[in-house]
């Protein structure tokens, strides 16, 4: 029987510095094309048997009170800003976040033993709170869950309108580094997206197409989290090691890890939704920095999506799906990431009820494997046994999100996997031959 959670408190954790009257921060195009998404994020750790937890906690509140001071965006308030369209900004005050303590009736390992999407994400606080933006911070919700024996697990749950995936990360590990240093290693950079390279500035440019109409069809979409039906998904998580990843890359026509792990799921994927011939359409989710000549510190939105067709594959399998995708990628340049931003600027729309998610409703696979959560050490000698990230809302065919594995694990090349379709479809998954070829390690999945 799966262990039972409660929550015990509810609280606001406020900075100790007054934030400056008037500071505020404007949001790029690519965080405000994010709003109808928000991501989520556990981290596992398992503390010796004698822990105090109060204590425990305590710190960890007395640390992130820290933080805040030096991260005032992180509490502000969602105002609108009349000079830009329109567009969302944030005005940083002193009002604090929430910080929600749990407890669960059970040790980390009844709970990791037993543990499914629905389940999971009982440890995570989400409410939508888009229509009182002052009420409360739109952006972070934390919450602390203390197993018995030692075990807690550290939650994140954050609007993708402020940050992506990279940027929650770092959020975590300067939280971290303040509890464990006293301050942060790797400082948040806060700065507007970088303006094309003037000698990228010619006549007669060729827009990169591909992306701009990827976007353009998106946004033109109704939005199906309003108009289908509610569909049950299971989440299933695979751990793959170095030797297993490699082994992939090599069938795959010595592909990178990401586009072989990514192929892989494609074709099986597709084939357990039916396609007989090809495979269905993918969305890939990239991280964009080191294109667009950011340093990793940078803090908001750069995760760029673009389109894989599937249907003009004939011949279906790991090489020519590795393929695809990495075609897709190469032409993901700087110029045509500055042609999509210019296209946003100019097009973005004020109505924000007609914004639909980008990770969907095609599947939809991230490349998140350079995320550095296993390196928040909130106490010396205590890494995350086990991180999980979710993009919500799921909708439509599914997501796949390509992860790094924990510390510890022999070789660069282990990965994680977690992937979220539809009930049916994931046990269909678990039993697929491909996969099962490579002999992964199940760590999470569908108990129905």
């Amino acid at each position: 029987m799966a262990p039972d959670i409660s929550i015990l408190h509810k609280k606001t954790v406020i900075s100790m510095e007054e934030v400056q009257p008037g500071k505020s921060f404007n949001l790029s195009v690519l965080d405000c094309i994010m709003e109808p998404c928000n991501l989520r994020i556990i981290l596992y750790y398992r503390f010796p048997s004698d822990t105090n937890f109060g204590m425990l906690k305590k710190k960890l509140c007395l640390s992130l009170n820290e933080l805040l001071s030096k991260l005032p965006i992180v509490t502000g308030r969602l105002t609108m800003d009349p000079k830009l369209q329109g567009r969302w900004m944030i005005k940083c005050n002193d009002a604090g976040l929430r910080v929600m303590e749990a407890r669960v009736e059970g040790s980390l390992e009844e709970w990791l033993e037993s543990l499914d999407r629905e389940k999971e994400l009982k440890l995570l606080f989400w409410e939508e709170m888009f229509r009182k933006p002052y009420f409360w911070s739109t952006f972070y919700v934390q919450q602390l869950t203390e197993f018995e024996g030692g075990g807690l697990a550290i939650g994140l749950s954050c609007s993708h309108l402020l940050v992506d995936a990279t940027s929650a990360t770092m959020f975590i590990k300067a939280w971290a580094d303040t509890n464990l240093f006293g301050k942060m290693l790797s400082p948040p950079l806060f700065h507007p997206l970088p303006p094309r390279k003037i000698f990228n500035k010619v006549e007669n440019h060729e827009l990169y197409t591909d992306l701009i109409n990827h976007y353009k069809s998106s946004m033109e979409r109704i939005n199906p989290i309003k108009t289908s039906h509610t569909e049950e998904y299971s989440t299933v998580t695979f751990t793959f090691t170095d030797k297993m990843v490699r082994r992939c890359m090599a069938e795959a026509s010595k592909s990178t890890p990401f586009a072989a792990l990514a192929a892989l799921f494609w074709v099986c994927i597709s084939k357990v939704k039916g396609k007989k011939e090809g495979l269905i359409n993918m969305n890939i989710c990239l991280d964009m920095r080191n294109v667009l000549g950011l340093r990793k510190e940078f803090f908001g939105n750069c995760m760029v999506f673009n389109k894989v067709f599937g249907e003009e594959l004939k011949e279906v399998g790991l090489a020519n799906a590795a393929k695809a995708i990495e075609n897709v990628v190469s032409r993901m340049g700087n110029e045509g990431i500055m042609d999509l931003i210019e296209w946003l600027d100019e097009n973005y729309s004020r109505d924000r009820s007609s914004l639909t998610p980008m990770n969907g409703p095609d599947l939809m696979c991230a490349n998140w494997d350079n995320l550095d959560s296993y390196s928040a050490e909130f106490e010396s000698g205590v890494e995350p046994v086990r991180v999980s990230y979710y993009l919500e809302p799921i909708f439509g065919e599914g997501q796949v999100l390509i992860l790094p594995s924990p510390k510890g694990e022999e070789g660069s090349m282990s990965r994680v996997a977690m992937v979220t379709l539809p009930k049916d479809q994931a046990v269909k998954l678990c039993e697929e031959t491909l996969i099962l070829s490579f002999s992964p390690k199940i760590l999470m999945k569908n108990k129905g």
